[in-house]
């Protein structure tokens, strides 16, 4: 295999944690009074961030609402960690074969390189029962947030390989770009939460429908 490390995003990719978030999002809209959402727009709405879904949940649409004030983002992001935090892998699940795929490459440095707080990212690592399976877990809390090539560039030098020789496995735009900006090789899943984009546009050096693919694909 080409690739001496591989990087992989969290939710959409290894994780379907949108039953959470969406349990998460109606007690926070809720609390505020506002109309609740379908777990369809939920899934939608998520693949950028906490903070981004928030946004998007006050208003209503993918658009976030110019108008929102800082203070209501701010009320309705803390409510929304509360709630977050006390159902984070309650009804999460691993998508078909994550552990056969990451059993397989068992002999190569892996990181999670996820837009989510560690706050959650490592209780739902633990409680998937794969956090074993990774030498690095770089977090959107831990400084900038995909697109940006920084959380890549990151896990790169923590595991002490060179971005080119590394391999980004994720399913959205974000992913994508922030590998390319990277300069890194990137696998895009057809899966996973990419607000229905079709991800060809955005040039990936690969593209798998299953996650088992990716065994066959990079070998």
């Amino acid at each position: 295999m080409k690739y001496q490390a591989l990087l992989f995003d969290l939710d959409g990719t290894l994780v379907d944690s949108a039953e959470d978030m969406y349990i998460a999002s109606n007690l926070m809209l809720t609390d505020l009074a506002r109309p609740i959402v379908s777990q369809t727009m939920v899934r939608q709405f998520v693949g950028n961030g906490i903070e981004m879904l928030v946004k998007r949940l006050l208003s209503g649409d993918m658009a976030v609402n110019p108008h929102l004030s800082a203070a209501d983002i701010e009320r309705a992001t803390s409510l929304f960690f509360t709630h977050y935090e006390a159902v984070v892998a309650e009804h999460s699940a691993l998508y078909p074969h994550v552990e056969t795929v990451l059993a397989a490459f068992a002999h190569i440095p892996k990181a999670v390189v996820t837009n989510k707080a560690r706050r959650f990212t490592l209780p739902l690592l633990e409680k998937m029962a794969i956090a074993r399976h990774f030498d690095v877990v770089v977090c959107g809390d831990d400084g900038d947030k995909k697109p940006t090539p920084t959380p890549l560039l990151s896990a790169s030098e923590q595991l002490a390989v060179a971005p080119k020789d590394c391999l980004m496995i994720g399913d959205s735009k974000s992913d994508l770009l922030a590998a390319q900006a990277a300069a890194m090789d990137c696998l895009a899943l057809t899966y996973g939460y990419h607000q229905g984009e079709d991800l060809r546009q955005y040039n990936p050096q690969y593209l798998c429908d299953q996650f088992l693919d990716i065994i066959t694909t990079i070998n």
